[in-house]
């Protein structure tokens, strides 16, 4: 199977992702991330930062269950605009499409315990799921197309990540 970022670098995609590419339809600006996912090296790590300011920005703005019907509404956004730029792209999970690790690193800095190393730690654990895609993480990310593909599979990640961080915060406190 070929891999989004083997028909970028072969140059098959229908459209370059750029600039002028991302302000054409609102959904390729949400689903690149307002713009971190044209990053050349990391794009998933740039958009995961993204969802730092985004949290500090909502968080004491809305109770706990405004904050996750937010989460909810755009995980069911995500879905709609990633599936419409992967299509523009012609590649349903193009790596600059960055709006899954957004919403899904949202959902983990809500559960996140207070501090910056707990905060360094769920960077670095749904990354690292993010990236590694145990199972069943893999299974949906080769299976499930489409939008809600793109978003379910970094759900999972998410889950792992609050997983780990909740048998170390058990463990330590």
């Amino acid at each position: 199977m070929t891999t989004s970022d083997e028909l970028a670098a072969a140059g098959e995609l229908r459209v370059q992702p750029s600039w002028r590419f991302l302000f054409s339809h609102p959904a390729h600006l949400l689903s690149f991330g307002f713009g971190s996912g044209l990053a050349s090296k990391g794009p998933g790590t740039f958009g995961t930062l993204v969802a730092f300011p985004m949290y500090w920005f909502l968080a004491p703005r809305l109770s706990d269950a405004m904050f996750l019907f937010v989460l909810i509404w755009a995980f069911a956004i995500g879905v709609w605009v990633c599936d419409i730029t992967g299509k523009a792209l012609g590649a349903a999970d193009y790596g600059g499409i960055v709006w899954d690790e957004i919403v899904a690193f949202l959902l983990v800095l809500f559960f996140t315990p207070p501090g910056w190393q707990w905060s360094l730690l769920a960077f670095a654990l749904f990354r690292f799921f993010d990236i590694v895609k145990p199972q069943p993480i893999r299974y949906f990310d080769s299976n499930w197309h489409g939008g809600l593909g793109v978003m379910f599979d970094d759900l999972l990640a998410a889950g792992y990540a609050l997983l780990c961080m909740a048998v170390i915060r058990s463990v330590l406190l």
